[in-house]
């Protein structure tokens, strides 16, 4: 069964010598409480960079525990639920492979998947890996930015199920992969009026240079 593995609020604002803003609410830490999902995010967390983050389609952000694992084989260390500045660390679901569009019930809200991430410097600089800009792109596991559709609480433990699904077929990862990805597969989401505006100037531009 899908489902929360932890929640993440934000525990400590955070000095970022590599952002624009020079603080950065990248350290989320687990709680066992309840948090109310609204439109502009969970309650109790914040946005720093607002240019580049935050607004109701990155209104929450989802990574996957599997993702986690698979990064602590990969660096030789141990990483906890929220180390990637994730809100919801999910179990049992393939986040990569979920449709754009896609939308998820849990607890008491309805969250539609909206966009990967992107890494930035300050992501890089919060790990302290070297290349880890390069080394998350070409991983291929971004994440996946939510928008909230209907308001409620979210719990530690609350299933994730998928209360409806695009026939588009294009995921999480294909877009990451951008340029790098299947051009034509990437076109057919430019035809869905329901995109993120974000994500439809993102496609634009990478299928256009894929045209080139």
């Amino acid at each position: 069964m899908a489902y929360v593995r932890s929640l993440n609020l934000v525990a400590q604002i955070r000095a970022d010598s590599a952002g624009t803003v020079g603080r950065t609410a990248i350290d989320k830490r687990p709680t066992t409480a309840p948090v109310m999902m609204l439109a502009e995010g969970p309650v109790g967390d914040t946005v720093m960079d607002r240019e580049h983050h935050g607004g109701v389609d990155q209104a929450i952000y989802a990574y996957a525990e599997e993702d986690l694992r698979d990064w602590e084989q990969e660096l030789g260390r141990k990483l906890r639920p929220g180390q990637f500045g994730e809100n919801l660390t999910t179990s049992g679901i393939d986040v990569t492979a979920t449709q754009i569009g896609t939308v998820w019930r849990v607890g008491e809200t309805r969250l539609q998947v909206r966009a990967h991430r992107t890494p930035c410097t300050t992501f890089q600089t919060w790990l302290d890996v070297p290349h880890w800009v390069r080394r998350f792109t070409e991983h291929g596991a971004p994440g996946a930015y939510l928008k909230v559709l209907d308001p409620g609480y979210i719990r530690q433990k609350d299933a994730v199920e998928v209360d409806w699904m695009p026939d588009h077929g294009v995921t999480v990862g294909d877009t990451f992969a951008g340029r790098f990805g299947d051009k034509a597969k990437l076109s057919l989401l430019l035809d869905e009026p329901d995109l993120a505006p974000s994500m439809r100037q993102y496609l634009e531009r990478e299928v256009a240079i894929g045209l080139e």
